[in-house]
């Protein structure tokens, strides 16, 4: 008898958990699904497996995919060729892709840019102090932020630092290395970079930020943001809206909660407190705050002096930024 009791409890049990998944199954069947294309330990997986962990998608009415890809250049590819409907790129190339006929279209994901880093003990105190210097930058020539250092050195200090300087182009897990063991003077890069460095107790010099100001560039425009085609969008609208629903309850709840950050640790790979800590605060700093017609004005001022600087090699042939770049058709 009590047998059974076993063989029927343990198939009652079975028909439950058979129930339960067919629901759980019918109920997903039921959410537009949203791929969205990453790197495994970049920043945005933080953002996103918050919205995972925590169930926004599902509650934005979306089922949320996350697919691991290798490299930025990997994420562009897969949202061109239909592998995912999501990347995170920046609005310079979404509007370089427009002029050449390819519509894409573009929401903030941050604000936060790259620094200028010096050892703590450096002598360097602004840009003026670059001559002859030894300058680590993340990327190439055409990298943004160094076309808008050597901007600001002309403009400021009459040095032409292609000319006056030693620049050193590489990846930015290079440049922390050499600037760590005193092959380089100073280091331009990208923002999680610097937070890495500046929590080993390096001095930030200038942010981008600073150099946008000094300028006369809006200095709130989102430098980043999330990518998407805009016939998938237009097609899509439900899955769009539960996204940017989604993904703005996880910007508020990493903004306020120190607690949802103790589960982000693995995927932020910091190898101490300190480091932890101030990568955090540079996410949340790079919250936007507003995205109105303000911002996309300054973003257009803002890609005619990239545009100069950079030439065709940075913009193809469009002098100015492509029309419906930002996308403005939703929430």
């Amino acid at each position: 008898m009590a047998a059974g009791c076993t063989r029927r409890t343990t198939l009652l049990a079975a028909g439950a958990l058979l129930a339960s998944a067919t629901l759980r199954h019918a109920a997903a069947a039921d959410r537009p699904v949203v791929r969205a294309g990453i790197l495994k330990f970049g920043t945005v997986s933080w953002e996103l497996d918050t919205v995972r962990a925590n169930g926004f998608d599902r509650q934005a009415g979306i089922e949320l995919q996350l697919v691991e890809l290798a490299g930025n250049p990997a994420t562009q590819v897969a949202l061109q060729a239909g592998g995912v409907d999501i990347i995170v790129s920046d609005w310079l190339w979404v509007s370089r892709m427009r002029s050449k006929g390819e519509a894409l279209s573009f929401i903030p994901y941050s604000t936060a840019v790259g620094a200028l880093v010096v050892p703590a003990q450096s002598a360097i105190a602004g840009i003026g102090d670059l001559r002859g210097k030894r300058i680590g930058v993340a990327g190439s020539p055409l990298d943004k932020s160094w076309l808008l250092l050597r901007a600001l050195a002309a403009d400021r200090h009459g040095l032409s630092l292609d000319r006056d300087a030693q620049p050193f182009f590489a990846a930015p897990p290079l440049l922390n290395s050499k600037i760590a063991d005193g092959d380089l003077d100073a280091v331009l890069t990208f923002w999680p970079f610097a937070a890495r460095l500046e929590a080993k107790g390096m001095r930030v010099t200038m942010t981008v930020t600073d150099m946008l100001e000094a300028l006369g560039q809006p200095a709130t425009v989102p430098s980043i943001g999330y990518v998407f085609r805009e016939d998938w969008a237009r097609a899509n609208p439900a899955a769009l809206a539960g996204f940017q629903a989604a993904t703005s309850k996880a910007k508020t709840l990493l903004a306020e909660s120190d607690a949802a950050w103790e589960r982000l640790a693995p995927l932020m790979q910091a190898e101490d407190d300190a480091t932890f800590r101030t990568l955090r605060d540079r996410y949340r700093d790079g919250i936007p705050r507003r995205w109105t017609e303000e911002e996309r004005a300054g973003a257009a001022k803002l890609y005619a002096l990239l545009a100069r600087l950079g030439g065709r090699e940075l913009v193809g042939d469009a002098p100015t930024i492509a029309p419906g770049t930002f996308w403005t058709g939703g929430a």
